[in-house]
């Protein structure tokens, strides 16, 4: 019985490290530099005197996490969140910084990393889609009226690349680019007709750019 009792605690053992080793992932913490551009618009004159025709996120200190599971040893899918610690900025005769911003990115993402599973060094290169959201922003006036912006969330995909190293053991680093276009608006450009289709107005769409500079720390599981 007691052998019994051990090869049935040795199968056990085995079903269960079985499946766990097939779980394989990373996870990574990740901080780096985020240059920022918004979009332009109308020219407006404020109370200050100035007139703006652009609305930017400054550049800015961004962190991120990122986990991911690999369906083969090169192919790696996963969620990726980043947070951009920025300002909100009118632009044009004049800069005026309006008030803080926080910029949220979420993002589902398929990545290839290039070499064997354990090689010290890994390049890859990802592709993502989901959605960016611009937080509210308390601002105040040159009159000292007071106020707040509303939080906006749009679609937006993000495209990188970088190298990942596990110089030993499963703890490493990473650094990479990482490019997050977010769709915000489209300006009316002309008129495109058809024989066939008639006419219809088209437009220009326009795009906030987010270029992160990051690295971190990168835990194999």
């Amino acid at each position: 019985m007691k052998q019994g009792a051990l090869v049935l605690a040795v199968v056990a053992a085995s079903s269960i490290a079985t499946p766990a080793r097939a779980q394989r992932g990373e996870a990574s913490v990740l901080v780096g530099w985020t240059f920022s551009d918004g979009v332009t618009g109308d020219p407006i004159l404020a109370g200050d005197g100035n007139t703006y025709d652009r609305v930017d996120p400054k550049d800015s200190f961004k962190w991120g996490l990122d986990i991911g599971a690999y369906a083969s040893d090169n192919v790696q899918v996963g969620f990726l969140f980043g947070q951009q610690m920025s300002k909100l900025t009118f632009g044009g005769t004049a800069t005026t910084e309006v008030g803080d911003l926080k910029i949220n990115t979420y993002h589902g993402y398929v990545a290839y990393n290039f070499g064997e599973r354990d090689a010290p060094a890994r390049p890859y290169v990802m592709v993502g889609l989901g959605a960016t959201n611009f937080g509210q922003v308390d601002f105040a006036t040159p009159g000292g009226r007071v106020g707040t912006t509303g939080s906006e969330t749009q679609f937006s995909t993000t495209w990188g690349a970088g190298v990942k190293f596990f110089p030993s053991g499963n703890v490493g680093a990473r650094a990479g680019l990482q490019w997050t276009p977010t769709y915000i608006k489209s300006d009316a450009a002309g008129w495109w007709c058809d024989p066939y289709w008639g006419c219809y107005l088209t437009g220009n769409a326009q795009y906030s750019n987010q270029w992160d500079f990051s690295g971190g720390v990168t835990f194999r599981f």
